[in-house]
């Protein structure tokens, strides 16, 4: 995994090439350094990573603000 530069603000997971659950499994570990209400920029290219991503989100109480693959952008909401 590697982060990247980019114009987004947050913290950006660069997992492109990872199989699934690899993607969700490192924004479950890092979600916790985003602050409450701060959002986290996942790239991935799995065909997995979108529903995985949005499942992850309602289990774990999170916001899927953005899914454009290879782009995700979650919002942490607790």
């Amino acid at each position: 995994m590697n982060e990247v530069a980019s114009s987004f603000e947050g913290l950006s997971l660069d997992c492109r090439g990872m199989k699934c659950p690899r993607p969700i499994i490192e924004v479950a570990r890092r979600i916790g350094e985003v602050s409450v209400g701060s959002q986290l920029e996942l790239l991935a290219d799995d065909p997995a990573a979108g529903p995985d991503l949005a499942a992850w989100c309602r289990m774990r109480g999170q916001r899927l603000v953005a899914s454009n693959a290879p782009r995700f952008i979650v919002q942490r909401e607790s």
